[in-house]
């Protein structure tokens, strides 16, 4: 059986907030890229039926790319969503929202400039 392991490593300053983050993956397919702004890991907990979450991000993440992460994700979600459920109504209403919030964020972005 195959075996990947995901590591990760969080540098944080002297008020604890996160400073640097770096990860490595067996099957990272950006070779030699170790290092993030930000995380978004969801772990479903079946023994109590909720989902257990991490999110971090550094002091150096823009606020936009913050708002774009977050949409990606969910666009994301929308896909995995329709893989492993085949729920396309469910799929279609989150791409919709994200698609909705994408142009909400660059009119935001073009009213920033």
């Amino acid at each position: 059986m195959k075996k990947s392991d995901i590591h990760f490593s969080v540098e944080l300053d002297n008020q604890n907030i996160p400073d640097k983050i770096f990860w490595e993956a067996t099957d990272n397919p950006n070779e030699g890229i170790n290092d993030t702004r930000a995380i978004a890991i969801a772990v479903w907990d079946h023994y109590h039926k909720g989902t257990l979450k991490i999110d971090l991000w550094t002091k150096d993440m823009e606020v936009f790319d913050m708002k774009r992460f977050y949409i990606e994700i969910m666009s994301g979600i929308a896909d995995t969503l329709l893989t492993a459920t085949n729920d396309k109504k469910m799929a279609d209403s989150i791409e919709a929202l994200c698609q909705t919030m994408s142009k909400s964020l660059e009119e935001e972005m073009k009213a920033a400039q």
